[in-house]
């Protein structure tokens, strides 16, 4: 058997070195260096997938890829475009237990013709449970067990199925690449193979990933780029909403989302995602505001809690963020400090996205600061009121895209009045809006304060 040994390897660029360094003198990519076992290299090389090309005129491509095929689950086909695409490999990342198994098993079951499950970290009763939990046991869907690479290839040729999912990639091992199993250098070779193997036969497949701490996909940065399309799958473990991102997409858009519902027989797909995020909220608190909210292209309205104490004798402030960004949180505490004439040095702050969802545009801004006035005040936001914005340093308010639809997803839930800022359109629902220019005079407009 060849000798191993170990070397460091770059996990963006794959270039290896002999001992460990902060950055990667080939990329200059910093703190990218992990373990790895390297022998000799594999006297196999994975085959062209197509003899030599010929340059054509652009205008003469023919531009049929082959029509995407349904999958039958309605909030994928949302992110995906419209379905999955002969010959395409798609990444499946997410964190441990959130259900990603259980996504693709239920994808399985409701594709149209022979599937293929490969299994490489649980076993095949494992597997065989779930199935009966969620309904998903049906003839023409096969089960595989197995790591090894060249085993599942020699399956998909006796089964022939018309999709194969593949979870893990990380666990899956080919003995020609000296390399230990989920290393730098079986997952780049595994995953070369397995879109070689979808290309040639046409056939979707699909790969799971690991995510590191960070919420990155583990592994080479190279698999990424190799497969045609990355989904995210995330949520909060505690909640039971799911949401699912395209981070990339060759053949549709990457700016929808897609939500379901953990239940008891698997994921459900919710089509009125605002009306389960507002069905526990209760009017009359203080500390509370209703932000109308784009995730990708579709309007969602939630409720951004805040609760603020005073500090206990000779501590610090305590800033506590869920579901928004605490960096963000701080820049709008030193506003509402510098700006509008709040004191919130003495205070300790707690802020929360409720239902489990994570606020990353700037049009939270405003719902996150009369959350925050609300609370120290202990006055109560009008129930029939929204606000959405961006601000600035300055303390004044940025208009934000797409305000049309988040007043319409507003205006259908019951809402009849918004605080925007001065330079948004009109919404045309019928909601009478409050504009503002400046932090201190959507406290007034809410009635928390005044400029």
């Amino acid at each position: 058997m060849a000798k191993l040994r170990l070397v460091y390897r770059c996990g963006d660029c794959g270039a290896a070195f002999p001992k460990w360094a902060g950055q990667c003198s080939s990329c200059q990519a910093w703190n990218t260096l992990v373990e790895d076992v390297e022998g000799p290299e594999p006297t196999l090389a994975v085959p062209l997938l197509a003899p030599a090309a010929t340059p054509v005129p652009i205008a003469e491509v023919a531009r049929d890829l082959g029509g995407p095929r349904p999958t039958g689950v309605g909030e994928l086909d949302r992110v995906l475009g419209t379905g999955l695409v002969p010959g395409s490999v798609t990444l499946l990342g997410g964190e441990p237990g959130i259900g990603k198994s259980t996504l693709l098993l239920q994808l399985l079951a409701s594709w149209p013709g022979r599937t293929l499950y490969v299994s490489a970290e649980e076993s095949a009763p494992q597997v065989r449970l779930r199935a009966e939990r969620i309904g998903a046991l049906r003839p023409d869907l096969f089960l595989l067990a197995e790591t090894v690479l060249p085993h599942i290839v020699t399956a998909i040729d006796e089964v022939r199925p018309s999709l194969v999912v593949v979870d893990s990639i990380q666990t899956v091992a080919d003995p020609e690449l000296g390399s230990a199993p989920g290393s730098i250098v079986q997952v780049r070779g595994c995953a070369a193979r397995l879109v070689h193997e979808a290309k040639t036969r046409g056939i979707p497949v699909v790969l799971v990933g690991h995510v590191t701490k960070e919420g990155g996909l583990a592994g080479p940065r190279t698999l990424e780029h190799v497969v045609d399309v990355v989904l995210g799958f995330e949520g909060d473990r505690h909640h039971s909403l799911r949401l699912l991102r395209a981070v990339k997409n060759r053949y549709g858009p990457t700016d929808e989302l897609g939500l379901f519902e953990m239940v008891e027989d698997g994921l459900v797909g919710v089509p009125d995602a605002s009306r389960l995020f507002l069905t526990d909220r209760r009017t009359g608190v203080a500390g509370s505001a209703v932000l109308p909210t784009l995730e990708g292209q579709r309007p969602l309205l939630v409720e951004v809690q805040a609760l603020t104490t005073a500090t206990s004798a000779g501590g610090s402030p305590r800033r506590s963020a869920q579901g928004v960004d605490p960096s963000r949180l701080a820049m709008l505490l030193a506003v509402l400090e510098r700006r509008a004439r709040v004191t919130t040095a003495g205070l300790e702050v707690y802020a929360s996205a409720v239902g489990g969802v994570r606020l990353v545009e700037p049009g939270a801004d405003l719902a996150l600061v009369l959350a925050i006035c609300s609370a120290i005040s202990n006055q109560p936001i009008a129930p029939d009121l929204v606000v959405f914005g961006e601000v600035g340093l300055a303390g004044e308010l940025r208009q934000v895209t797409h305000a049309k639809r988040r007043l319409a997803e507003a205006a259908r839930l019951g809402f009849r009045r918004a605080i925007v800022p001065a330079n948004s359109p009109d919404g045309g629902t019928g909601m009478s809006l409050l504009r503002v220019a400046t932090v201190a005079e959507a406290l007034a407009a809410a009635s928390l304060g005044s400029p």
